[in-house]
């Protein structure tokens, strides 16, 4: 290789050098106020771009509407921002990030680049934000330290401890996590979160209370549920606090064990309530007839009567053992179904102001038929009421003071008073009742009366109504 060559060779070496240093130099000048390649901040590319530039584009893509406080309850309460001249900028934040970037080492960038996230700088009107603090309701219903008291009270729910000092908000602290939350604009704070409550010292007479509230605490927990039809009753903490004896100031009366005592004829009492409620014997029932109409029907003999006697002697047992089980009670007299609804969805409907009479099975009309009850102008009228079937006989003879009457279907359901086939009627329904009735009973169809006799069990209920 020649010289001249060789000479050619240096001098355009030394070209491409001098351009790429001169490159090198210019692009750091340009970097030198300008965001170096491969920067991008809060997602924004910002490479050759200047903070004005940079800043302009952050704010216009950051939203802050104010914030949102949630207290130890989980109430939620709200600062807006416009309420406290709320105002953030990021050039300062911008201003800094730019200064750690080095101009001269832009080419790093091309292999590394540089991804940050930066929060605004935050201003706002330290009077406003002192207002909407102080309006905030814990602010406002603080109560002192010194008057929060632990003490055990009565409610509609029984008897339930209050405790004002475990779990206090600390004003100061909740003030600074909230100033915080703000000036690092975050869209909720937690004060539980934070650190806020705090438990207060106790007393040693609120150390009693506490220790009594174990015992009484305790004391009311029953596991025993009255099973009454389909609705269910506990012997929870509101029934046990009544039974609680107490003493002339109102204070728990204790034995000499220190153990709570019950009232005498408390457990009586609640049996006696029970049955007041449920007890359905001669009672007053909604009835809704086949006809749509609503009726009120009173009396009969069908329902439930609950034996108090012998609850009384079981709750008084299963209480002092403490059982945990679903008790259905006994009863007297128990009907189909037990309950407040206890004729169900089969029964007999004897509608007597309609001279009807239907039969339901599972709520489903099997029998429609005309039939005749009591003579009215003679005043035998079949009387109203729930009652049902407690006997079922063939060929039977009804006798009276005036009449003996064959019949070959017998179904009484309230003393004398039952449901029978006639055989001496060629007609039935309408108001022949009213000066053609029976004594007292429901004359029927014989072969309304033959289904009827077949597909009824003895216990099936009976509505009786005009």
């Amino acid at each position: 290789m020649g010289k001249r060559t060789v000479k050619h060779l240096a001098v355009m070496f030394a070209v491409i050098m001098i351009s790429l240093m001169g490159t090198y130099v210019g692009l750091a000048i340009y970097y030198h106020n300008a965001f170096t390649y491969g920067t991008w901040i809060n997602g924004v590319y910002c490479t050759g771009k200047s903070i004005r530039e940079v800043n302009e584009e952050l704010v216009k893509d950051f939203t802050y509407e104010g914030l949102t406080i949630y207290d130890r309850d989980g109430n939620v309460y709200v600062i807006p921002a416009e309420d406290i001249s709320y105002r953030f900028d990021f050039a300062k934040a911008l201003e800094v990030y730019q200064k750690q970037q080095n101009a001269w080492m832009w080419i790093d960038s091309i292999l590394h680049g540089h991804m940050a996230e930066l929060t605004p700088v935050v201003s706002y009107d330290p009077e406003k934000f002192e207002a909407c603090f102080a309006a905030l309701p814990f602010c406002q219903e603080k109560t002192p330290d010194e008057q929060r008291k632990v003490e055990i009270v009565k409610t509609s729910q029984g008897y339930e401890l209050i405790n004002e000092r475990t779990q206090v908000l600390n004003l100061e602290e909740a003030r600074a996590a909230i100033l915080a939350a703000v000036e690092e604009s975050k869209p909720e704070v937690s004060l539980l979160d934070a650190g806020c409550y705090h438990d207060l010292e106790l007393t040693e007479q609120m150390q009693e209370t506490l220790a009594l509230w174990g015992q009484l605490d305790a004391f009311l927990q029953c596991g025993i549920v009255y099973q009454m039809g389909e609705e269910q009753i506990p012997i929870d903490a509101s029934v046990i606090s009544d039974w609680i004896a107490l003493d002339e100031t109102g204070g728990f009366r204790l034995d000499e064990y220190g153990q709570f005592q019950i009232r005498e004829d408390a457990i009586k009492e609640f049996i006696e309530q029970l049955a007041a409620e449920y007890d359905t014997v001669g009672g007053s029932r909604q009835f809704r007839a086949t006809s749509g109409e609503l009726v009120t029907v009173e009396g009969g003999v069908y329902g439930n009567q609950i034996d108090q006697k012998t609850e009384v002697a079981y709750l008084t047992e299963a209480f002092q053992a403490r059982r945990q089980e679903i008790h259905k009670p006994a009863y007297l007299q128990e009907a189909w179904k037990q309950g407040k609804e206890d004729i169900g969805s089969t029964y007999i409907e004897v509608d007597m102001g309609e001279q009807k009479m239907y039969y339901y099975v599972n709520g489903v009309l099997k029998i429609d038929t005309p039939i005749v009850t009591g003579n009215i102008s003679r005043r035998m009228g079949t009387p109203s009421g729930v009652n049902y079937v407690y006997l079922k006989q063939k060929n039977r003879v009804l006798r009276g003071r005036d009449y003996a009457s064959p019949v070959d279907f017998w179904m009484p359901v309230k003393g004398n008073i039952g449901i029978h086939d006639a055989a001496w009627r060629n007609q039935f329904g309408g108001e022949i009742y009213q000066t053609n009735g029976s004594h007292g009973c429901i004359n029927t169809p014989r072969e309304a009366m033959e289904q009827l006799y077949d597909m009824a069990e003895v216990g099936t209920p009976v509505v009786m109504f005009y």
